[in-house]
């Protein structure tokens, strides 16, 4: 190659260079923005079942056997916990061969001094067994996830919910019992005594008869 063709051939490497250099230099500030607003946008509450298989892989390390007898959304400060979406929940997992139970908790934040985000796992506490008003919730039958239950529950309550605007869910959990033929969701606004109650099969999303 001659010495002319030579000096083209680096010039054109040379400027391909540039060109690329260029291209990637106006297109990686975009994506560092927004890479930047995702990193700093506050977290957003989740459903139950967000939260849930994380416990449930932490608690299986614990013990293979185990089962779970209750599923229930908390409060973090500085969130809001709203149609079924949660900042934090916990679940109460049991394990027949031990004997035990603990409370595994998943933060969508860490607030101090007590709320770490992510899953935490609570004390081994001694376990009784099952019980005909603590029962385990079989995994196969819990289809129906915290949201679609709460609209589920909250337009059934539509009408007690327009006169008492004022009144949040007092109790909202997943368990099981002898009085219902699957898991329920139960909620209940206001007070038991004149509040609002509702199950939800969590099986099928279905509205259940108060028993």
């Amino acid at each position: 190659m001659s010495p002319a063709l030579k000096l083209c051939a680096v010039s054109a490497i040379a400027v391909a260079v540039l060109l690329f250099a260029g291209c990637s230099q106006s297109t990686n500030p975009a994506n560092e923005s927004k890479a930047a607003t995702e990193a700093t946008s506050p977290p957003l509450p989740v459903t139950a079942k967000t939260a849930f298989w994380p416990m449930y892989t932490s608690a299986r390390n614990w013990s293979p056997d185990l089962v779970m007898i209750r599923l229930t959304p908390k409060e973090v400060p500085g969130f809001k916990n709203e149609a079924g979406k949660a900042a934090m929940w916990q679940a109460a997992f049991a394990s027949p061969s031990l004997h035990q139970y603990r409370i595994y908790s998943y933060a969508i934040a860490a607030v101090s001094p007590d709320i770490h985000k992510g899953v935490v796992a609570g004390l081994r506490l001694p376990w009784g067994g099952v019980t005909r008003e603590a029962m385990p919730v079989e995994l196969s039958s819990f289809n129906i996830d915290s949201d679609a239950a709460y609209q589920t529950a909250a337009t059934d309550a539509a009408g007690w919910l327009k006169k008492n605007p004022d009144k949040q869910p007092l109790s909202f959990q997943l368990g099981n019992t002898y009085r219902f033929q699957a898991p329920v969701w139960y909620l209940v606004w206001g007070d038991q005594k004149s509040g609002y109650v509702a199950y939800v099969d969590a099986n099928t999303g279905k509205l259940l008869n108060k028993k």
